[in-house]
């Protein structure tokens, strides 16, 4: 009987015990996770969540196994007394515009860069949020390690009147990006995204004229006003100088996109290892995409809302569109110092 009476006790101390063990190996796994870098995943989090996860894996291993390739004393693993946490901060460079002008081409193929950390939605900070303050801006921001370079791009900042003080009273030696293509060309990639959405709006004739009988143009107009650059390059000048400021060929991003992001990273500060090995012009869409990577079953392309199908314009507006920006296309090429060759 004794026997008997005591298995109900034997059996609790038994499952005791196997509780405290179970209880301790758990401790030790955490203890043991901690010790071996538990923060690795927030340090590959945009690579994660960007569709070019894959290939800026890839883009890192190439890098570090080619002969051309110098690494920096910051990443390396020998020396002593370097900062290899990853911390979110403000930003070092923004693409501040301009729309419809190849912002998101140009920002997803700089994240193939493995020293760029850039943001892949637009967080609007300086132009809708610049009330909830530097703080949650910071937030945002991905992780990087120090001499990574963290970037985001809003376009809309450009033709905000605010937006150059606001960005001057949080960084006055940023670096400012502005993707740029010939106004007449933007506006109607502007109404072509606007009528994907709203289909039932006038013609883009129509919209082009506050009176057509007149000819007078409508330059108040969101697709029309947006293109004229000079007028809104004179308030970012009036506080960050010209050198800081880097102007991307909306154009020849499109006909030579590896030129153009090697200019991009020597503005940037950065090694020329996003080259023409890494695209392809896609005939279908119209413009450079990715090649497809070693161990990636397809090459990538930006979305199905990029490369939109253009409405046909009457080539009488066209010319007086033409007429129209004429002078302020000419001032802004005397603005910015370059040449963009628009008609």
């Amino acid at each position: 009987m004794a026997t008997f009476s005591n298995a109900p006790l034997d059996l609790r101390r038994l499952l005791q015990k196997l509780v405290i063990m179970f209880s301790f190996s758990i401790i030790c796994v955490s203890i043991l996770y901690v010790l071996l870098g538990c923060c690795e995943p927030d340090l590959v989090d945009s690579s994660q969540n960007s569709p070019l996860g894959w290939y800026n894996k890839t883009v890192l291993r190439e890098t570090l196994t080619a002969p051309h390739y110098v690494a920096d004393d910051s990443v390396d693993g020998n020396s002593s007394g370097k900062d290899w946490t990853a911390t979110r901060r403000l930003p070092d460079a923004l693409i501040i515009g301009v729309k419809k002008g190849g912002t998101r081409a140009l920002l997803e193929f700089l994240r193939l860069h493995p020293d760029v950390r850039a943001l892949g939605s637009e967080p609007h900070f300086f132009d809708r949020h610049y009330m909830r303050g530097l703080g949650w801006y910071r937030s945002m921001m991905p992780k990087a390690l120090n001499g990574q370079i963290v970037m985001e791009k809003t376009p809309r900042y450009f033709i905000s009147p605010e937006t150059p003080g606001r960005i001057h009273a949080m960084s006055r030696d940023i670096k400012l990006i502005v993707v740029v293509r010939d106004p007449i060309t933007r506006a109607i990639s502007d109404y072509t995204q606007i009528i994907s959405k709203t289909p039932d709006i006038p013609s883009f004739e129509s919209l082009t004229f506050k009176n057509r009988s007149t000819g007078q143009i409508d330059s108040l107009w969101s697709p029309l006003y947006i293109g004229l650059y000079a007028r809104h390059l004179e308030r970012w000048l009036a506080y960050f100088p010209l050198s800081q400021i880097h102007f991307v060929h909306g154009e020849r991003l499109i006909s030579d996109p590896a030129g153009e992001l090697g200019r991009v990273q020597d503005f940037l500060g950065l090694q020329r290892i996003i080259t023409d090995k890494h695209f392809y012009f896609n005939k279908t869409k119209g413009f450079p995409c990715l090649k497809k990577p070693e161990g990636s079953s397809k090459p990538h392309c930006l979305g199905k809302t990029k490369g939109r199908t253009h409405p046909k314009i009457d080539q009488k507006v066209i010319q007086k569109l033409r007429e129209f920006y004429q002078p302020h296309n000419l001032k802004f090429y005397q603005m910015a110092g370059m040449d963009f060759g628009w008609q």
